[in-house]
C-alpha cells in the first residue's frame, strides 16, 4: 500500500472533496523520505543557477521503496510537482531530479530523460533496484 489514509480523508474522498493540501499531508506522513527528497531538491534548485538539482546517492531499500511508490503514482507525483512548483524526472529507482516548471522543452530535461542518459547511469549495484 502506498499511503496510510486516515478514515476522515477516506470519507472526504468518497464524497469527492479531497483538497491537495490534505492529500499532500498524507503523502508527507506516508512517504517521508520521498517528500523530504523533493523538498530538499527544490530548495537546492532555488539557490543555484543550475537547470536542475538531482540526487545521486542511492537510498536504503526502504527509502527507495518510498520513492518508487511516490513517482509511480501520477496523482502523488502531480501533487508534489504542484506543491513544490517543479517538474520531476526520475532515473534508476533513486536518481530524482527537480527541474524548473515547464522544463520539458529544455535541452537539460531532454538529456536527463533520454535513453542515452538512462544507459549511462547504469551500474551493477543498482541492477535489482
Amino acid at each position: 500500500m502506498s499511503l496510510d489514509v486516515s478514515p476522515s480523508l477516506l470519507a472526504l474522498a468518497e464524497r469527492d472533496e479531497v483538497a491537495d493540501a490534505d492529500f499532500l499531508a498524507t503523502v508527507r506522513t506516508s512517504l517521508p523520505y520521498a517528500y523530504r527528497l523533493v523538498n530538499d531538491l527544490t530548495a537546492e534548485l532555488a539557490t543555484t543557477d543550475a537547470e536542475f538539482a538531482d540526487n545521486t546517492v542511492a537510498p536504503t531499500d526502504a527509502e527507495r521503496a518510498q520513492l518508487l511508490r511516490a513517482l509511480a503514482s501520477d496523482s502523488i507525483r502531480g501533487a508534489l510537482e504542484r506543491h513544490f512548483s517543479v517538474k520531476l524526472a526520475f532515473q534508476n529507482c533513486h536518481r530524482l531530479a527537480a527541474f524548473h516548471p515547464n522544463a520539458e522543452q529544455t535541452d537539460a530535461y531532454r538529456r536527463f530523460t533520454s535513453p542515452r542518459a538512462q544507459l549511462l547511469n547504469q551500474s551493477p549495484e543498482l541492477r535489482d533496484c
